[in-house]
């Protein structure tokens, strides 16, 4: 008989002292907020804060805000993204996790190892009497790439673990241990989803790893098998069977948790979210990483962003600068898209590099391209701010990261007290879906050994 307390790892849930292997993925900007977190810590479930384009003085309340909310035996965890761009902003928020004794960090957008992230991994490790090495600090990372998968499952590099030992940011004995083990405890197989997404299958990717998972385990020898779970397009009972059956040993879920009372977004998102369909979200480029080409799922249904996200990228593909764009169009962006000059964008975007990144002022005034690409970036940034404030004026810019999870969500509920999100609690919604994943793994089991299932199979038809 399957229970919602026999789904996924037993391993899992002691490890991070949960109850249940079901994890509320960090969401950009706070979206994943402090109520959120705490309402499933307090549950029995385990959520990460999402500190996205937050400050670290905005980032340190909330860990306070979380800490003083849950008792030492509840989970919780804090999303940790790489910066490439700004490794010094990265460690400065790696060492106030640190400070304030995070154990739990959902490391995020990860393509290759940064010394911010060794040293949260290596900080606390120790070996017990029984020789056996204990973490202080637990690593779940979130990808969708099985080359990034074979990083986590890796030991840090030796030239990283090297530099941080020799510059003192971490003991000699930290150093060795964090050479033998695999940097992260825990990965999340990321499907097709809202925000950041590659696109990815679960039933793909989520067997391919776990296959990549014990190479690697056999290869290096690890002391313990680190956990794989799955996430992207999680949002019925079907979807989460689907990867519990595929060996999940735990689910994490994001878009539904957007459209919940604990969410840290304006009631105009919910709104617009508790409407949509499965067929009701498109690809757009990502703003973070706008030249790369990146693509990022959002709602379409309800605004002009996806179609507007899009119109400025092929404008800065094809076209070297500002002045190559015919006079119409500039108009239009202007008037419809930026509801302000090209100049005052142009300022405020000077004003905020010059605070944080000068040479990227710099890079512009050299280049129109680059400085096409910072304007034309400012309209994400300004669109994300639209949806989580909820400014009626420009509701068709708002820019909200979401996958079909959260239609079929909406579908699966209808006609119940959840259709409403007003009613939608993150952690009794986290319980009501494991709920019926246990009756429906139970009730297709059943049907799969029932007698007459049995002779058809037998006879081919």
């Amino acid at each position: 008989m399957i229970t919602i307390d026999s789904l996924g790892s037993a391993d899992f849930k002691r490890e991070h002292g949960v109850r249940f292997a079901y994890v509320a993925g960090a969401m950009v900007s706070g979206i994943a907020s402090v109520p959120l977190v705490v309402n499933m810590g307090r549950a029995g479930f385990l959520g990460y804060f999402g500190t996205g384009a937050l400050g670290l003085d905005v980032i340190e309340k909330a860990i306070l805000e979380i800490k003083a909310a849950l008792g030492d035996g509840q989970a919780w965890g804090m999303n940790l993204l790489s910066n490439a761009a700004k490794p010094q902003a990265e460690l400065e928020t790696v060492d106030l996790f640190l400070r304030h004794g995070v154990r739990r960090v959902e490391a995020s957008v990860y393509m290759q190892f940064s010394p911010a992230l060794v040293k949260y991994r290596a900080k606390g490790l120790r070996r017990d009497p029984g020789g056996r090495i204990r973490c202080e600090n637990l690593v779940l990372a979130k990808l969708s790439r099985p080359e990034v998968a074979t990083l986590f499952l890796s030991p840090a590099p030796e030239k990283i673990v090297a530099a941080l030992a020799a510059e003192g940011e971490i003991s000699a004995e930290e150093a060795d241990l964090v050479s033998a083990m695999p940097l992260a405890d825990d990965i999340c197989v990321e499907a097709d989803s809202g925000g950041h997404t590659d696109m990815g299958v679960l039933s793909a990717l989520l067997p391919s790893v776990r296959r990549l998972r014990d190479e690697l385990a056999e290869r290096h020898d690890h002391p313990k098998l680190v956990r794989v779970g799955g996430a992207g397009g999680i949002g019925t009972p079907e979807a989460a069977a689907t990867a519990f059956v595929l060996g999940a040993d735990f689910i994490l879920t994001g878009s539904i948790n957007q459209c919940m009372v604990e969410a840290g977004t304006s009631d105009a998102a919910k709104d617009l979210l508790q409407q949509i369909n499965v067929q009701d979200t498109d690809y757009c480029p990502s703003g973070s990483l706008f030249e790369l080409g990146a693509k990022t799922q959002v709602v379409k249904k309800g605004v002009f962003f996806p179609a507007r996200a899009n119109k400025l990228y092929d404008l800065w593909r094809t076209h070297n600068s500002l002045d190559e764009i015919d006079a119409k169009t500039l108009s239009q962006i202007q008037e419809r898209y930026f509801k302000r000059s090209i100049e005052d964008v142009w300022a405020e975007t000077r004003a905020y590099y010059l605070r944080t990144a000068a040479e990227e002022v710099e890079k512009a005034e050299a280049n129109p391209k680059h400085k096409m690409a910072l304007i034309f970036r400012w309209y994400f940034v300004h669109s994300m701010r639209l949806a989580i404030n909820g400014s009626p004026e420009q509701k068709v810019d708002y820019q909200i990261h979401c996958g079909p999870a959260l239609g079929a969500f909406n579908q699966w509920v209808k006609g119940t007290e959840l259709e409403n999100w007003r009613n939608r609690h993150v952690a009794d919604v986290a319980l009501k879906l494991l709920t019926a994943t246990a009756d429906l793994l139970n009730e297709r089991l059943a049907a799969l050994s029932a007698p007459e299932a049995t002779a058809a199979r037998a006879i081919g038809t």
